[in-house]
């Protein structure tokens, strides 16, 4: 198997907004696409792995920066190493106020839009091809509200989103493929308001784990396996 490629840190513009000076940004990791190997009879040890061309990017959101969400939780690193694997350059970040991020820790719908958007925008001017809308509970949520919406996302990825906040309709009008997972266990994402949510959501896929919380303690390999598979087909 090919070796992981290294992250490397990422500064994304925030716009200009009350209470944010000039300049402010979020920071982020990139993690470019998994390198395909080459190693064989006659080759250099230098060209035993080659990174491809990515398929496009993926933007990763982490859950609520209120209630410890950082680009350090297991899931959303996880789901970045899925689609590095899968072959596409993975960015995430934290929310403001969060690790070296500018302004203040927020639990505002608008701020996390603002700050999902920006990563979205970031990602949009450093590669081509199709974007990935992703994110983990209270960032599968700014994921859902941002990415629906968008010209360049193909496709979303929503781990934990909790269904009562989520915005069926504007899902149902996406019209593209959707991938949600969720835990039998998880207290936050009732599995029938979850199922009916996506009842008019003709192009998902829900992926629910057995003995599997909010947190994701166990099923953590579950989630990446999960994401690998349905971003390969």
């Amino acid at each position: 198997m090919s070796p992981r490629p290294f992250e490397r840190p990422a500064t994304i513009l925030l716009p200009e907004a009350d209470g944010l000076a000039p300049g402010s940004s979020l920071d982020g990791l990139w993690l470019p696409p998994r390198p395909i190997a080459q190693a064989g009879e006659g080759a250099d040890d230098d060209d035993a792995a080659a990174s491809p061309p990515p398929r496009g990017g993926a933007i990763v959101a982490p859950p609520h920066p209120l209630m410890g969400g950082s680009l350090d939780s297991p899931v959303v690193t996880e789901v970045a190493l899925a689609a590095s694997d899968a072959g596409y350059c993975a960015l995430r970040f934290n929310w403001r106020g969060i690790g070296a991020s500018a302004g203040t820790p927020s639990g505002e719908v608008e701020d996390a839009d603002a700050d999902y958007r920006a990563a979205l925008d970031f990602m949009q001017e450093s590669v081509e091809g199709s974007l990935l809308a992703c994110g983990y509970s209270w960032g599968a949520l700014a994921a859902a509200r941002i990415g629906v919406g968008h010209p360049r996302v193909r496709k979303l990825v929503l781990v934990a989103p909790p269904p009562a906040m989520l915005d069926a309709a504007a899902l149902g009008d996406f019209g593209r493929p959707l991938l949600v997972i969720a835990g039998d266990r998880d207290e936050y994402v009732p599995l029938d308001a979850l199922r009916e949510a996506l009842a008019k959501v003709d192009a998902h896929e829900l992926v629910v784990l057995e003995g599997v919380d909010h947190f994701f303690m166990s099923g953590l390999e579950a989630v990446g396996r999960s994401v690998r598979g349905w971003l390969d087909d």
